[in-house]
């Protein structure tokens, strides 16, 4: 429900809607269940690009209200201001729907909270959590109470609106950070698969160089047994070369500490 735009028609008031009457129902987007919980008046017709009518074009100004200090202008402005009028076309012809100016009786109330548990039941709503189907129908019934309030006072109904901008302000910059959150841990995902890539490549690589580092310590194992094999070899050989040369002086030193002492022996008798 957009404000209208300030086109030069002219206003021409219609009697209630009947069937014979030609008064199309304003567009619903889904049916009677989907119809607005606000309470506007009859729809009427502009015929024609003349003039505007008085409500039309003040409708039209947006959401600039004056300050609650000075002087108010009519109930039917402010409402007009606070709730946009809806238009649509039909065959042709364009069609205005203003806010009810009625005030609201008990009983309205009462069939406002039915007709708002009927249609959170028919359009299954959920109870919890974020939920477009239920912000919808609540932001209706709002708007409708601050029609009601606005009809009876209208510095309480624009205190009402001031309430309500606030609300859809915080919802909205909910609504940012989270889709903000949402990019940024969009960003992070994207990054951290990058560079989980980048390390499964590194490991890659490791695994490569470690299975190229054991294969040379295999070969190196195998060189050193060979090595230390060949030279325990030649160790024992060694070993028992010098341990025969060691027997042989040993034997030798035997047999010529025996012949001296033999040359020796008569002398020294």
């Amino acid at each position: 429900e957009t404000a209208a735009p300030a086109l030069g028609w002219s206003f021409q008031s219609t009697p209630p809607p009947a069937l014979d009457m030609g008064i199309p129902p304003p567009p619903s987007g889904g049916g009677a269940a989907h119809a607005s919980l606000i309470k506007y008046d009859t729809p009427s017709l502009l015929t024609t690009r003349d003039a505007k009518p008085a409500k039309f074009a003040k409708a039209g100004s947006g959401k600039k209200l004056p300050p609650v200090e000075s002087k108010m202008p009519q109930t039917e402005d402010i409402l007009n201001a606070i709730l946009p009028p809806r238009e649509w076309t039909d065959e042709g012809k364009l069609w205005v729907q203003y806010v009810s100016p009625t005030p609201a009786t008990r009983l309205d109330v009462i069939n406002t909270q039915e007709t708002l548990d009927q249609r959170l039941l028919a359009r299954q709503a959920r109870e919890t959590g974020i939920c477009p189907v239920r912000e919808e129908l609540y932001g209706q019934c709002f708007d409708e109470l601050i029609r009601q309030v606005t009809v009876n006072c209208a510095e309480r109904g624009l205190l009402l609106l001031r309430v309500r901008d606030e609300i859809r302000m915080t919802i909205a910059a909910y609504q940012t950070l989270y889709e903000s959150s949402i990019a940024f841990g969009m960003r992070k995902a994207l990054q951290a698969e990058q560079g989980k890539a980048d390390l499964e490549a590194r490991v890659e690589q490791l695994e490569e160089e470690k299975r190229g580092l054991e294969e040379q310590v295999l070969e190196l194992k195998a060189k050193a047994e060979a090595i230390e094999k060949r030279e325990g070899e030649k160790r024992a050989q060694k070993e028992a070369k010098h341990a025969e040369e060691v027997a042989y002086l040993k034997k030798t030193n035997a047999q010529l500490k025996k012949e001296l002492e033999a040359f020796l022996a008569p002398t020294k008798k």
